[in-house]
């Protein structure tokens, strides 16, 4: 086991934005960029990220667009995933690195998983928590309870309403759906308070307001682990299940008895899945 306690600002710059990131770890680790969900931030990793130096790994964190106050654009369409994969890769650039060990939550996943698909020459690996595949969520839609579990994103997509719900009573709204989703109240209402910067709130939802149907993402060639919980309220059986289909390359489902929060909750599952994965990645030949 390494031991490091290197931790320093990357700075990462794309097109008039400026993205706050940390880097910790030896600087000539493998490279792992993690990136957050709705309504995080980099904070979700902050139990993680010493985990992974731990074991002689470079962990970039990140804070992305919209969450960060020098990378908020106004405009939903600037919020499209390919805007956000293009950030992924600003920051592997800024680093150095040619390939990236991504680990993503949530939305965070959702970037994750279009990196790999549509730049495999960049991406070494992919660790994906509490996001299934995008086809296969898909696909979901329309054949399982995935459509009442997603609601939600109708509502985000909604003009106004969303933030003055979630906001009133200085944020208890966001705090309280958070907390019934699994995720503890110090954790829930420390979220709820840093959306009452002004336009971090609108600007997060804006990731739900892209114009215009999601990119297609396609398979994943990259050596990809899964973890989700079995108690998460936001996906159903059968996107998850589904989600293999979409992998080409070596593969691995993990299920936990947690909710949807696996960063904040489960940080030795998901810095021990991570750690194997990087590995794994070493072995395949013509990715060492």
């Amino acid at each position: 086991m390494h031991r490091t306690h290197r931790l320093a600002r990357l700075a990462v710059h794309r097109d008039g934005l400026q993205f706050a990131t940390t880097d910790a770890g030896p600087a000539t680790g493998e490279v792992v960029v993690c990136l957050h969900g709705f309504p995080q931030g980099p904070e979700a990793y902050d139990a993680v990220v010493p985990r992974l130096t731990a074991q002689g790994l470079r962990v970039l964190v990140p804070e992305q667009r919209g969450y960060c106050a020098t990378a908020r654009p106004p405009r939903p369409r600037d919020y499209a995933l390919r805007e956000l994969v293009a950030d992924v890769l600003a920051v592997a650039d800024a680093a150095g690195a040619e390939r990236v060990h991504l680990l993503g939550h949530d939305w965070g996943g959702v970037v994750a998983w279009a990196t790999a698909a549509w730049h495999p020459d960049r991406v070494a690996s992919l660790t994906v928590l509490s996001q299934a595949h995008p086809a296969a969520f898909r696909a979901a839609v329309v054949r399982s309870s995935q459509a009442l579990r997603s609601a939600y994103v109708g509502f985000f997509q909604l003009p106004v309403l969303p933030e003055r719900l979630l906001l009133a009573r200085g944020g208890a709204g966001l705090a309280g759906s958070l907390r019934r989703t699994g995720l503890p109240a110090g954790l829930a209402e420390g979220y709820a308070r840093r959306h009452r910067e002004p336009g971090r709130l609108s600007a997060a939802l804006n990731w739900y307001r892209a114009p215009g149907p999601a990119a297609r993402v396609g398979p994943v060639d990259v050596p990809v682990t899964y973890l989700h919980g079995r108690r998460d309220p936001f996906y159903s059986a059968t996107a998850v299940a589904r989600t293999g289909e979409h992998v080409r390359g070596p593969y691995r489902r993990i299920e936990l008895d947690a909710t949807h929060w696996l960063p904040e909750l489960e940080p030795a599952a998901v810095a021990r899945a991570v750690t194997e994965t990087v590995l794994a990645a070493a072995e395949v030949p013509g990715r060492s």
